[in-house]
């Protein structure tokens, strides 16, 4: 059992490693808000990722990956939402409203759910974590457990593995954030930021 757990952590750790429109996001919200900015848009990554696995474990995701139309309705709603994104990096590049206001008067001074929603919706309207959760969880799962508690394991494993991937990932964005928040480099990551997600938008809807 520990060998198969072993074997399936090394799984999920390389899909956890490939860049994907969670990581453009991150990118975008720990460059112009902060640290704290972007590890609130993990953590709303790391709730929709459980929600995508407590149903997976209860069946519903498996109804969802066998229907093509609701599949097809959260698939478009899903890439609407980057290309959305996307294209507010492209409208404004290097502008950030919050920032011309006093620290007191600033929206994120009094409430911080922005960058947790937009981690959470991103990765809800991703209906491929749902294919891939029902397609490859019940065959890593560990034999001993009951295919329910083993996908619950691996969905755990693959949760954590996502924190400590993307909470490095903004540490190491943070460090350097002086360098980033110059307008030039600034715009110019904000456009390469909304072409990135516009990008995965198209290929969510088109895929």
């Amino acid at each position: 059992m520990l060998t198969a757990l072993l074997g399936a952590t090394g799984v999920l750790a390389l899909l956890t490693l490939v860049p994907g429109p969670d990581m453009a996001i991150v990118t975008k919200r720990a460059v112009t808000r902060g640290r704290g900015d972007g590890l609130r848009t993990v953590a709303g990554i790391a709730v929709g990722l459980l929600i995508w696995g407590a149903l997976t474990v209860a069946g519903l995701a498996a109804l969802l990956a066998a229907s093509a139309e609701v599949y097809l309705a959260v698939k478009l709603a899903g890439a609407a939402y980057l290309c959305w994104l996307g294209i507010r990096s492209l409208w404004r590049p290097g502008a950030d409203p919050e920032a011309e206001l006093p620290e007191g008067d600033r929206p994120g001074a009094r409430r911080t759910g922005g960058a947790w929603r937009t981690g959470l919706v991103a990765n809800v309207l991703n209906p491929k974590i749902a294919v891939f959760y029902t397609g490859l969880l019940p065959a890593l799962a560990p034999p001993g457990l009951r295919p329910a508690a083993g996908m619950a394991l691996l969905v755990l494993v693959h949760v954590l593995l996502t924190l400590a991937w993307l909470g490095t990932y903004v540490y190491v964005l943070s460090r350097a954030r002086r360098f980033f928040a110059r307008p030039r480099v600034r715009r110019a990551l904000d456009r390469a930021t909304g072409v990135v997600l516009i990008g995965f938008g198209v290929r969510v809807a088109t895929t």
